[in-house]
């Protein structure tokens, strides 16, 4: 069952380190469950009973939250070998904290929190990888929000874009990037209305501070950039 998505889940960070084999016998010992999605069909709730640990093996999916005024934040886009719901697995309130929507057809895996926190019946090696290779990837989605609250806390929409920019631009080391958010989807992660979002980025082009055609973006003035943060 498992095997024609060994080499997709070898690239996810929570098998980094553990051979073909050493996934093979895990997998058996974990029995995920699999369940296929199509597109705009909704994984989970937020607030729900939490399934398991979610790891996307085909396709993308969207992690959304819902403000009390009724607006949609988008909280991230994830693909092949991604995870999500790994921190409210390991947390006294185990439900969804976030909703989960099919942004393609996907295939999705969902891991039980409790074997994976505990020994296998093998008592492998690669359990205790898996086990260092999940506190890893708490350590990671801490930082990463720390990077969303600093993208929300700039006091204008400009500088909202002009954090998120700077910080993609980072994260390739280059200053030309493809955008891993569409447009509407960056609005939504950012917290800005979709008009408004694609406004400020036309006037930001148009007074040569960025350059885009699609998702591609080129900085131009990264000083600029950092001013308009504060």
């Amino acid at each position: 069952m498992y095997r024609e998505w060994i080499e997709v889940l070898q690239t996810s960070p929570l098998f980094r380190g553990i051979g073909q084999e050493g996934l093979n016998t895990m997998l058996e010992c974990l029995k995920p469950r699999m369940k296929r999605y199509k597109y705009r069909e909704i994984v989970a709730l937020c607030g729900s009973p939490l399934s398991g640990i979610g790891i996307v093996a085909s396709g993308k999916v969207a992690l959304t939250k819902e403000t009390y005024s009724g607006n949609r934040i988008m909280l991230g886009i994830l693909g092949a070998g991604d995870i999500f719901g790994e921190t409210a697995a390991f947390s006294n309130d185990r439900t969804w904290p976030v909703t989960v929507i099919a942004n393609d057809d996907c295939c999705l895996f969902f891991l039980p929190p409790d074997k994976i926190q505990g020994n296998c019946s093998n008592i492998c090696t690669a359990h205790s990888i898996l086990i260092l290779n999940m506190l890893n990837i708490l350590s990671s989605k801490a930082l990463m929000l720390n990077k969303k609250i600093e993208h929300l806390s700039a006091k204008s929409i400009r500088g909202k874009i002009s954090s998120y920019l700077l910080e993609e631009s980072r994260q390739t080391n280059e200053t030309a990037f493809r955008m891993q958010m569409k447009r509407h989807e960056l609005a939504d992660y950012l917290g800005i209305p979709r008009p408004s979002l694609s406004r400020e980025m036309t006037m930001m082009k148009k007074e040569g501070i960025i350059d885009y055609d699609g998702s591609w973006v080129q900085i131009n003035d990264i000083l600029t950039l950092e001013r308009s943060i504060g």
